[in-house]
């Protein structure tokens, strides 16, 4: 029968070393090793006596690298690296040595910043606001898709032919121009549709429960508020001449061609107001309606 293993008796007749730990090795980096060649047993001799009592000094192997790169010289380097930097604020037609510009690429905007550089009115005044009328359901997204396929077609068109009986806005750019720039084409239809006036209605004052009509003008929003809500509607009524998402900006810029040409609809609805406020323009003299608008 073998015989039993008692592994606490073996543990503890094992011999334990008083804390003596060994001292780490120092790292003396990788130094230069010898030539070797053909030596004789002389030779062989001296170097070992040589390399026994030689010290190796440990601080020389163990250069740290920014110390050897000062001994390059990276003052010199930052020195190339400022100028650098100077040349090329020069090249973007800054002056380096500007308190106010230093530590900028572009320099620090003046304040306060003027309309144009925010984010919310980065765009013309007319594009925005037919931007928002175009859109539906809240889908902004769409609605600049479709405005940014109506410029294109305007930029795209043939030169229009102006109808001297539609007289456009004054101060218009010759025909030949209008394609070049089709935020000004855009803006040109749109204000020489509008209506410079509006009819307002009060109730009970023309006798009989009859309401009165009385003209009143109406600032330049407005009335390209409701240019654009004039266009949309023949718009809508036009049969489509297809499907897909090009359809609707498509016809939205022929009636704005039409409109500049003086072929579109609106004309009428604009003459037809402008004849109604001629007529009822006496209507202002009433006194039942000066006490009203006080």
């Amino acid at each position: 029968m073998p015989p039993r293993l008692n592994i606490l008796s073996n543990v503890v007749s094992l011999p334990l070393r008083s804390g003596v730990t060994a001292a780490p090795r120092p790292f003396f980096g990788v130094a230069a090793a010898a030539r070797r060649g053909f030596t004789t047993s002389n030779d062989t001799t001296n170097t070992t006596n040589t390399t026994s009592s030689s010290s190796i000094d440990p601080s020389m192997l163990q250069m740290p690298r920014r110390m050897m790169e000062e001994e390059v010289g990276v003052e010199e380097v930052t020195e190339n690296r400022i100028a650098l930097n100077q040349l090329e604020m020069v090249a973007y037609g800054l002056n380096p040595f500007d308190r106010e510009v230093e530590g900028h690429k572009f320099g620090l905007p003046e304040l306060p910043l003027p309309s144009n550089k925010h984010k919310d009115h980065r765009y013309d005044d007319i594009v925005a606001q037919v931007t928002r009328l175009l859109m539906r359901d809240g889908k902004l997204g769409k609605a600049q898709r479709d405005m940014a396929m109506i410029l294109n077609y305007l930029r795209t068109s043939p030169v229009p032919k102006f109808n001297p009986q539609r007289p456009l806005v004054l101060g218009h750019p010759p025909a030949e121009a209008l394609p070049l720039d089709p935020v000004v084409y855009l803006r040109v239809a749109i204000d020489s549709v509008a209506p410079l006036i509006v009819i307002k209605g009060f109730k009970k004052l023309a006798g009989g429960g009859r309401s009165l009509e009385v003209p009143f003008p109406i600032d330049a929003r407005k009335r390209r508020r409701t240019a654009v809500a004039w266009i949309l509607d023949v718009v809508a009524k036009k049969k489509s001449k297809g499907s897909g998402r090009g359809m609707f900006p498509h016809r939205v810029a022929e009636e704005i061609i039409a409109v500049v040409e003086g072929r579109s609809g609106v004309w009428d609805k604009r003459t037809q107001v402008h004849k109604l406020g001629t007529a009822t323009r006496a209507n202002l003299n009433n006194f039942q309606v000066r006490e009203l608008l006080g």
